[in-house]
């Protein structure tokens, strides 16, 4: 039997064994504001559990966290950017085609349905619920020796949107994406029309016709910018 104080924060651990501890055979009376935490982190576990089990695809919803600048693109900007992805692996003649989007989650869903194997790399560690499709990573460690290297020219597309329009974040964006890119590798830079120059120096990419749009209306005009010709993919697919 646990003897807790409602008014300490918990750690994980604790509330866990506390839960496999708790059964339907015995009666078990805790403290209300105990037993909230302790509600809490079941529901918590079994939401993660589904999602683990549901695959990639299917993991849960995530509201904006604007506090992290997160703008979610909407539909159409969302499926064309699958389409892209899409029509670039058809066209590989390699064995495997490798994809990864830079601080672009909500495209992820869209995307792993074309590539099962697409890699989110996002700070928000909510999405940490794609299990091995997701990792971890600060754009502002980008000048850190050795970081990223694991990833290094291992995909074959990078889409990016980088959270703040800033040539700081750019340049910095700009130097985990050429590390992780393959030398002929694609790049989609999803971002505002005030970076255009920024986008050229650190990115190697050039302002496309296809605008992303949001689902919330944003005051910043929006551009993409890529390496390749992005724009007859699309037209070619309408």
């Amino acid at each position: 039997m646990f003897t807790i104080d409602p008014h300490m924060a918990l750690p994980e651990s604790k509330i866990s064994a506390l839960a496999e501890d708790t059964s339907d055979d015995e009666a078990c009376v805790l403290p209300a504001d105990t037993m909230l935490i302790l509600q809490q982190f079941l529901q918590e576990k079994a939401l993660k559990e589904r999602s683990e089990e549901a695959g990639p695809e299917s993991a849960g919803c995530f509201e904006e966290n604007w506090q992290l600048s997160q703008f979610w693109y909407n539909e159409e900007t969302k499926q064309k950017l699958a389409l892209i992805v899409k029509h670039l692996q058809e066209n590989n003649p390699s064995d495997t085609f490798q994809v990864a989007l830079l601080s672009a989650p909500s495209a992820f869903k869209h995307v792993v349905k074309e590539n099962k194997n697409a890699m989110l790399f996002e700070f928000d560690e909510r999405f940490a619920s794609y299990g091995e499709n997701f990792q971890q990573y600060d754009y502002n460690r980008a000048f850190d020796a050795g970081y990223m290297d694991a990833y290094a020219h291992q995909f074959n597309l990078v889409i990016a949107d980088p959270p703040f329009l800033s040539e700081e974040c750019i340049e910095k964006m700009g130097v985990i994406v050429k590390k992780i890119t393959k030398q002929e590798g694609k790049i989609v830079l999803c971002s505002g029309a005030v970076v255009h120059d920024w986008a050229k120096k650190h990115f190697g990419v050039s302002m496309c016709e296809f605008r992303p749009e949001h689902e919330r209306n944003l005051g910043n005009e929006f551009r993409s910018y890529a390496n390749f010709d992005l724009d007859s993919i699309l037209n070619k697919e309408q």
